[in-house]
C-alpha cells in the first residue's frame, strides 16, 4: 500500500465516481481504476460498490477512510517539515468552524496568519452541525476547529479565545435610542429572527436569553444564516449577533443595543493532542499570543 493508492482511494470516496475523481486528480481513468483494483487485491477485499454511474463505499471501504486520511496527513506533515526550512513558504491548513465563527473571529485570524505566511493555503470547512466540529478534528479530517463551549471536546486540546459580546440588532425604524441598553426580558419578548432548532445559532440565542424568564417569540425561522441581517434591515424582526457583525449591520442602517445582563459567547480553538503540522502549530501559537483569553487546556488530552 502506497501514498498514491490512498490518495486515489480518498479521491474516489470523496467524489463518488471514478470519472470525477480522475478529473480532479488529472489522471487517466483507466490508470485510476487499475490503481484501485490493485489496492483492493492487496487488501483482499472490495472497497467500492460499482453502481454504473457512480460508486459507494463498502463497509470495508468506510473502515479505511479514517486511517487513509491520517496517513495522508502524516505525509503532509513530513512535507511540511521540509518546507519549514524555507519558513512556511508553502503548505496547507484545514480548519473547520461554525458558520458564525467563520465570519468572526476566524476571518480575522486567517487574515493575520496569511499576511505572515502567504504561501500557506487555508481550507475552511463548514460542519453539518455544531458537534461535528470536534469530530472532524478528532478523526483528522481537519487539523483545527473553532467552536463555542456547547461543543464537547473530549480527547482534544483547546485554548479559549476572548469571549464575544452579543448585541441586539434591530430594524432601522425601531423605536429605540441609538446605543440604548436593552433589558434581557425586553429583547426576549421582541420578534426574533434565527435559524432552526438544534442549530448553533438557535442554541446561542436560546442560551443567551434563557435568563429572561419569558417565552421567546421566534417570528422568522430560516436555514439561511446570511439572510438574517437582510431580514432585520427589511424590518422582519430582531437578531442577536456578535459585536463585529452587529456593528457591520449598523453601518448598513440597523440599530444595535447592548443587553443587560450582558450576553456573551465563549469560543475555543480545538486540535488533536498529536503533534501539529508546522502551519497548524504556527496558527495555534498566533492565537495564543494575540487572541487567547486563557491558558491551553491540558486536561482535555484524555477522552
Amino acid at each position: 500500500m502506497d501514498r498514491r493508492q490512498l490518495e486515489y482511494f480518498l479521491a474516489v470516496a470523496s467524489h463518488g465516481s471514478f470519472t470525477s475523481a480522475a478529473s480532479a486528480l488529472r489522471v487517466a481513468q483507466p490508470s485510476l481504476s487499475y490503481t484501485i483494483r490493485a489496492l483492493e487485491r492487496e487488501l483482499g477485499t472490495t472497497l467500492f460498490h460499482r453502481l454504473g454511474r457512480g460508486v459507494r463505499l463498502t463497509p470495508e471501504g468506510e473502515a479505511l477512510v479514517g486511517s487513509a486520511q491520517q496517513v495522508m496527513r502524516s505525509f503532509a506533515a513530513a512535507l511540511s517539515s521540509v518546507q519549514q526550512v524555507a519558513g512556511l513558504q508553502a503548505g496547507r491548513l484545514d480548519i473547520v468552524a461554525l458558520t458564525t465563527l467563520a465570519v468572526y473571529p476566524l476571518a480575522g485570524l486567517v487574515g493575520t496568519f496569511r499576511r505572515a505566511h502567504p504561501g500557506v493555503d487555508i481550507r475552511i470547512e463548514d460542519p453539518e452541525h455544531a458537534a461535528a466540529v470536534a469530530e472532524m478534528v478528532r478523526v483528522g479530517e481537519c487539523e483545527l476547529g473553532l467552536a463555542d463551549f456547547s461543543v464537547p471536546m473530549a480527547g482534544l486540546r483547546a485554548v479559549e479565545l476572548r469571549e464575544q459580546e452579543l448585541l441586539a440588532v434591530l430594524p432601522p425604524d425601531a423605536e429605540t435610542a441609538p446605543g440604548r441598553v436593552l433589558k434581557m426580558a425586553e429583547v426576549a419578548a421582541m420578534d426574533l429572527i434565527t435559524t432552526q432548532p438544534g442549530t448553533a445559532t438557535r442554541m446561542l440565542l436560546e442560551q443567551s436569553l434563557a435568563g429572561a424568564g419569558v417565552p421567546l417569540r421566534i417570528a422568522v425561522e430560516t436555514p439561511h444564516r446570511a439572510a438574517i441581517v437582510p431580514l432585520v434591515l427589511a424590518g422582519a424582526g430582531v437578531a442577536l449577533l456578535p459585536r463585529p457583525m452587529a456593528e457591520d449591520a449598523a453601518r448598513q442602517g440597523a440599530r444595535i443595543g447592548a443587553i443587560d445582563p450582558p450576553a456573551v459567547r465563549r469560543v475555543r480553538l480545538l486540535w488533536r493532542p498529536e503533534p501539529l503540522s508546522h502551519a497548524g502549530r504556527a496558527f495555534v501559537e498566533m492565537v495564543v499570543r494575540e487572541h487567547a483569553s486563557g491558558h491551553i487546556d491540558e486536561s482535555a488530552t484524555q477522552p
